[in-house]
C-alpha cells in the first residue's frame, strides 16, 4: 500500500517536472527567436525609436504566451500589437512604453499566431501606472497625443513683438519656425499634468480650421494655467516631432514659460 502511494507521489511529481520543463523551453525557445531576429531587424525600426519616443496606446486586447506580454493598442483611431516582457495589464488601461524594434510576420510558436507587424518593447516606461508580475509601482499617467478637440468659438487679439504668431500662423510657417523661439496668446482648452515631468496643454485663438486641423497647439511646461484661463506663452516651437510608435505632432511649444493674463 505504502509502495503504492509512493510510485503513484514519483509519477506526479514526473509529470509537474515535465510540464514545467516543456514550458520553460517554450519561453526560451521564443525568446530565442525574438532575440535573433531582432538582429536583423536592427534599432530604429519604427518611429518611436527616434530622439527616444515613447510608444503610447489604450489596451483593446492582451495575452501571455512564451514569458512575453501581447497587447493590441489603440492610439488616435489605429491599432497595432506591442510585446514587453511578461507584465499584468488589463484591457482598457493606457500604456506608456519604451521604444523597441519592430518584426514584419512575427510568428510566435508558444501562441502558434503570426503578427503582420509588431513592436518588441523593452518594457513600461518611466511615469506609467504598471503593476508588473514581480512588482508595483505607481507613477503618472501617460499623455494621450492630440485629442479630439472641436474648435472652439473664441476671439482673442493676438501677441504682439518679436516670435510673435498665432496658431494658424505655426502651422503654416512650421518648418520655417523649427527651432525657434515663439510667443502666443491664447485659450487653455485642456490640462494633462505631470507627463514625464512636465505639463501637456492644448491651447486654441481662433484661427486656422476644423477642416484643416492647425487650430489646435500643443505646449509642454511646468505651468498649470486653469482649463478657460487666456495665456501668453513663450517658448520654442518644433515641427514633426515625434512621440513613438509612428504619431507626432506637426507643431509643438516646448519648455514653455506660461503666464495667465485672464
Amino acid at each position: 500500500m505504502k509502495t503504492d502511494k509512493f510510485v503513484s507521489l514519483v509519477i506526479a511529481a514526473a509529470v509537474i517536472f515535465c510540464v514545467t520543463a516543456f514550458q520553460g523551453c517554450q519561453n526560451k525557445a521564443e525568446k530565442k527567436e525574438v532575440s535573433s531576429k531582432k538582429q536583423a531587424v536592427g534599432p530604429g525600426g519604427h518611429a518611436g525609436s527616434k530622439e527616444k519616443g515613447y510608444i503610447f496606446g489604450k489596451v483593446k486586447e492582451t495575452m501571455d504566451s512564451g514569458g512575453y506580454t501581447y497587447m493590441l493598442l489603440e492610439f488616435e483611431g489605429k491599432d497595432f500589437w506591442v510585446a514587453v516582457p511578461a507584465m499584468k495589464v488589463e484591457v482598457g488601461q493606457e500604456m506608456m512604453l519604451l521604444p523597441g524594434d519592430t518584426m514584419k510576420n512575427f510568428h510566435s510558436n508558444s501562441l502558434n499566431r503570426t503578427f503582420e507587424t509588431i513592436i518588441f518593447s523593452q518594457g513600461p516606461a518611466p511615469g506609467q501606472d504598471v503593476h508588473t508580475k514581480s512588482h508595483a509601482t505607481t507613477m503618472a499617467k501617460p499623455h494621450t497625443g492630440t485629442p479630439k478637440l472641436a474648435k472652439q468659438d473664441i476671439k482673442i487679439s493676438p501677441a504682439k513683438g518679436e516670435g510673435a504668431i498665432t496658431i494658424e500662423m505655426a502651422f503654416a510657417k512650421a518648418k520655417e519656425l523649427d527651432g525657434k523661439p515663439v510667443v502666443l496668446k491664447a485659450k487653455v482648452v485642456k490640462l494633462s499634468k505631470n507627463i514625464l515631468g512636465k505639463n501637456w496643454l492644448h491651447v486654441q485663438d481662433g484661427t486656422g480650421s476644423q477642416d484643416k486641423k492647425n487650430f489646435d497647439m500643443t505646449v509642454t511646461t511646468t505651468s498649470a494655467p486653469a482649463v478657460g484661463s487666456i495665456v501668453l506663452i513663450k517658448g520654442v516651437l518644433h515641427a514633426d516631432k515625434d512621440i513613438g510608435a509612428g504619431y507626432f505632432y506637426p507643431v509643438i511649444i516646448e519648455d514653455a514659460n506660461v503666464t495667465v493674463v485672464k
